[in-house]
């Protein structure tokens, strides 16, 4: 074969290692009287640490020996908040709360116990949480100055998002019950305190239906209450008033992603008439300042925009671009002039990325979106790799993936799917994997080969299909059920559903049930789309990678799925990572699996008349 179909005059230039190690990533964003802090993730040693922006440089808070990461509905989120001298924040190792002075004094713990802590919130003296003990969930107010636990609300299966007032008049949150997701049906909840200090019952104010999400209530200096919807078909923002919740202006298209994680914050109600606010444009991020119909375009270089924070000078964002990875940005809100606080360091030249292209494809009866990158190099027809992310109510976006560029500097173009089901395109897109998982997903994975393939941007005869977790489902359903690829890599994938739902968490417990039928009444439906019992009709070879501690997907429906393979002759590889969990952390595992993965297609195509 030709070798340009297994790497370029590049490929050199960005090894597995530096691919991975660049994959520095921020989360819960926070703005204090006492300046910007932020939770860092670094895949040297897989370690969460808050950092604090002050005098000009950032600087590391969280000692050795400890990483800020929450478990709960075991995605976690909202690791920490900032008190008025300190800073509260959740400890990977036995996910209780401490606290620790900004002078860098040693971490005391502020809770005990089995429980596990979440979506953080200071006020009124008080730290505000999601807290979560064998099962139960309810929200908690946890006394700063001796810990003294006080319960919010509890009944419901789920809670997110606990939000004072500024008065501490009225809390509000997000909360919903089984079977539904926070993206599928979810009510706005609202307790108000009475003359003893104590929160009245909490009432309804929006949701309560099959058909509407809500989430990120905020409250405005006010005391107005605010928060994301999909009632109109897109999540956009709407107000409190003496009817319900109104209508605020806003873009046609999803202001925030689906919640799997809790304490985000992608919208900011300033009053009435003025918000705050990310967005997303054919899958593109956009950032602006909305007063009524005038938007203050702030999007500048920038494609995806989370963890909003301000102050009465700058706009704070984590964001990413087509040509640098994740950063943490000034936005200066006069000049719209951009500094970069942490993060964002350019991997390669500009000139030696391979830039995302807006897909937008027929499947099916339907239309499916995603992302296409050219591979790089003089590589004509190039082999083709599609990625499938996770969820699968999730989505992927068009920002510098450094795996993506792996692959494209080694002459491999890459299709980066959001297909249908995904969210960042409105309600009736996300709900179109209701019951049909396994189906429209596939559809859309096997349609983009051929839509790709007629546009003559690649060799649809060295094709290639990678995901993991859910992607990992629907890589294996389009090897069993379709002849379109020449190979795959299940990254910790689920190979037999019905095993995954006996062993799943409370949070997915009756997400199986939406994706594709009750496992007793819809037996026939659960059986033709698993991926192990239709191993037979694999006829490609298929390469595993697995976490030995994953509670998600068990190490053995890997086993399972291998066994199944080398019983047909198929010629299947496997490697298990014992330290790892459900979706590898550390930057040697990481690399190693993307070497592999790269090395597998290698010899598969090496084995292949052009």
């Amino acid at each position: 074969m030709n070798e340009t179909h297994a790497s370029s005059s590049r490929a050199d230039s960005l090894s597995a290692l530096k691919a991975v190690a660049a994959g520095i990533d921020f989360a819960d964003l926070r703005i204090g009287a006492h300046g910007l802090f932020w939770n860092e993730y670094r895949p040297d040693d897989a370690a969460c640490r808050i950092w604090h922006w002050r005098d000009n440089a950032a600087h590391c808070l969280t000692p050795i020996g400890f990483s800020v990461r929450s478990r709960v509905y075991e995605y976690g989120g909202g690791s920490f908040c900032l008190s008025d001298e300190d800073v509260v924040f959740v400890n990977e190792a036995d996910q209780q709360l401490y606290r620790q002075s900004l002078t860098g004094e040693t971490p005391q713990a502020l809770t005990s116990g089995q429980c596990r802590y979440g979506d953080l919130q200071f006020a009124n003296g008080q730290v505000l949480a999601v807290e979560e003990q064998s099962n139960q969930h309810r929200l908690v107010a946890i006394q700063l100055a001796d810990g003294r636990r006080q319960v919010l609300a509890e009944g419901a299966d789920f809670y997110s998002a606990p939000t004072l007032s500024p008065d501490a008049r009225r809390l509000a949150w997000i909360e919903w019950s089984r079977p539904h997701q926070p993206w599928t049906a979810t009510r706005l909840m609202v307790a108000e305190r009475d003359h003893s200090g104590r929160f009245t019952k909490p009432r309804c104010v929006g949701g309560d239906a099959d058909e509407e999400a809500l989430q990120q209530p905020r409250f405005d200096q006010a005391g107005r209450l605010y928060c994301l919807t999909d009632r109109d078909g897109f999540w956009q923002p709407w107000v409190e008033s003496e009817s319900g919740l109104q209508p605020l202006p806003s873009a046609a298209a999803d202001h925030g992603p689906a919640p799997w994680q809790l304490g985000g914050c992608t919208w900011l109600p300033l009053d009435r008439e003025h918000y705050l606010a990310s967005w997303t444009v054919d899958g593109f991020g956009r950032l602006g300042m909305r007063t009524g119909e005038c938007v203050q375009d702030l999007t500048g270089d920038y494609s995806r925009f989370r963890n909003l924070a301000l102050d009465d000078r700058f706009v704070y964002c984590i964001a990413a671009s087509t040509t640098a990875p994740s950063a943490v940005l000034a936005i200066d809100r006069d000049s719209h002039q951009v500094k970069v606080l942490a993060g964002g360091v350019a991997l390669l030249p500009a000139a030696h990325i391979s830039q995302p292209q807006t897909l937008r494809y027929p499947s099916g009866t339907g239309e499916a979106h995603g992302f296409f990158y050219p591979a790089l190099g003089d590589v004509a027809n190039p082999p083709l790799v599609v990625f499938i992310h996770g969820g699968p109510t999730s989505a992927c976006y068009p920002m510098l993936d450094p795996r993506i560029q792996y692959w494209a500097q080694r002459g491999f173009a890459v299709a980066d799917l959001n297909y249908r089901g995904s969210s960042g395109y409105g309600r009736a897109y996300r709900q179109a994997l209701h019951l049909r998982w396994g189906e429209v997903d596939v559809e859309d994975a096997c349609a983009v080969v051929g839509y790709l393939a007629e546009q003559g941007l690649i060799d649809r005869n060295h094709a290639f299909i990678r995901g993991g977790s859910a992607g990992g489902y629907t890589t294996l359903c389009a090897l069993a059920f379709h002849d379109i690829f020449r190979a795959g890599a299940s990254l910790y994938g689920v190979s037999d559903p019905v095993a995954l739902g006996r062993a799943t968490h409370k949070f997915e417990g009756d997400y199986l049930d939406w994706l594709i039928g009750d496992p007793l009444k819809d037996a026939e439906r659960y059986a033709a789309r698993t991926p192990l019992l239709h191993a037979g009709n694999i006829r490609v070879p298929v390469i595993f990678f697995q976490g030995e501690l994953d509670a998600v997907v068990v190490p053995q429906q890997t086993r399972d799925m291998i066994k199944a393979l080398h019983d047909n002759g198929i010629a299947a590889q496997a490697h298990y990572y014992p330290d790892e969990r459900h979706g590898f952390r550390k930057a040697t595992n990481q690399a190693h699996a993307l070497e592999q993965e790269w090395r597998f297609y290698q010899a598969v195509m090496n084995q292949q008349p052009d």
